[in-house]
């Protein structure tokens, strides 16, 4: 039975992988620096955020979700911005994806926000496929400077 879990400061081993398994399908490199900081932050949920860590039965790392709580202009309550989710790819097929989304969205809740959201590259078509089941796609279009 995988277990999803807060992501606690000796769960570096297991998070690592993960997160270099992420920013490799986004083509992504950042300094160990800022990996480090980005844990840290994950785990002391400092600035609103946390993270999330699926382990399988035998302890290892599996997935993750990274989130962000903060206040909106548009609501009293904050909302929660989902910034990176990532399965193993043998982990793959067995709804744990759809999991951390929903571990996600009950963990948002418990820090009040009132919604839960994010956004994929266009082209992430089996990422997608699951967020058209659990989601709502937007009109918005995101632009950045």
């Amino acid at each position: 039975m995988d277990t999803i879990r807060k992501l606690a400061a000796d769960d570096w081993d297991q998070w690592l992988p993960l997160w270099h398994g992420y920013l490799d399908f986004y083509r992504a490199e950042l300094s160990e620096e800022t990996t480090r900081t980005t844990f840290d932050r994950l785990c002391s949920e400092v600035d609103g955020m946390f993270g999330l860590l699926a382990l399988n039965e035998s302890d290892a790392g599996i997935g993750l979700a990274h989130c962000l709580t903060h206040p909106s202009t548009w609501s009293r309550r904050p909302y929660c911005y989902l910034e990176d989710l990532f399965v193993a790819p043998d982990a793959r097929g067995a709804d744990l994806g759809r999991a951390l989304l929903e571990e996600a969205k009950r963990a948002s809740e418990e820090a009040g926000a009132g919604r839960l959201y994010w956004h994929t590259q266009q082209y992430n078509g089996r990422a997608r496929s699951l967020y058209d089941q659990v989601g709502r796609a937007t009109s918005f279009i995101v632009y950045e400077m």
